[in-house]
């Protein structure tokens, strides 16, 4: 007679893993000879899974990654300059942890975004927030803020992202507005989160493209000094992916 008022009382409470794992235990013929504690144990293990995978799925909405990537999906075969000791290393999210930062340069199509929303993807499950921003979106978005007022609680949440990721870096020259903006975004980073960029244009080009030499110095003293540096190479994969398309085609 207590099961059924026990189950509205663990949903009441939003229990839901427990109400999910009683529920089964109730409909297996052999569970009484399990000890007490025991089923205890697996009412909360499945609880506290549950609640992991909520909170996972949560960080995974708010981080609006571009790419769906895993770092256990990447694809060793083909010669683009990737050191798997390295991408073993960097799944411990140490990184993270100790607030450095990731610059991934290299070809169009090669796979930056992919590789740095894979990255991103590990973090958001080993418990850090992140979230994905094209470097020329981020720009027009703080200019906007300043007009409507929310320019100061947009910096604020940026500083409390753990893993920060800014794609397509260098797209276009900064004027002096956007300079002063990234390095106030860099700044509330520098030594207290992990920031991610990614770029078509080679490390030594950045100083060019932001401008302002002290600018320059400035913002790159946050950015690069503290990362790990990954240079890819080769063919597009899209190019790649064409070609393997024709070739299933025509057969």
């Amino acid at each position: 007679m207590l099961k059924h008022p026990t189950l509205d009382k663990l949903q009441a409470l939003k229990l839901t893993g427990m109400v999910a794992a009683l529920t089964d235990q109730m409909a297996m013929p052999d569970i009484d000879e399990l000890a007490f504690e025991e089923r205890l144990g697996l009412l909360v293990d499945r609880e506290t899974t549950e609640r992991e995978n909520r909170r996972l799925t949560s960080r995974l909405r708010r981080a609006r990654l571009r790419h769906t990537a895993a770092l256990e999906d990447i694809d060793y075969r083909y010669p683009r300059g990737l050191d798997k000791g390295l991408i073993q290393s960097l799944a411990s999210c140490r990184w993270a942890k100790e607030h450095l930062n990731i610059l991934i340069t290299g070809p169009t199509g090669v796979g930056k975004t992919w590789l740095a929303c894979a990255l991103a993807h590990k973090a958001c499950r080993e418990g850090y927030t992140a979230h994905y921003i094209r470097l020329t979106r981020l720009l027009r978005e703080l200019m906007i803020a300043k007009g409507d007022g929310r320019y100061a609680k947009l910096l604020a949440n940026l500083a409390k992202v753990d893993v920060l990721l800014l794609d397509d870096w260098g797209l276009m020259k900064l004027n002096a507005e956007n300079r002063r903006d990234l390095l106030e975004v860099l700044e509330d980073r520098h030594g207290i989160r992990a920031t991610i960029a990614t770029s078509q244009l080679p490390i030594e080009e950045w100083h060019a493209v932001i401008g302002d030499p002290t600018l320059a110095d400035a913002i790159l003293d946050r950015l690069v000094h503290n990362a790990y540096k990954i240079n890819l190479r080769g063919e597009s994969m899209r190019k790649r992916q064409t070609k393997l398309t024709s070739t299933t085609d025509s057969e």
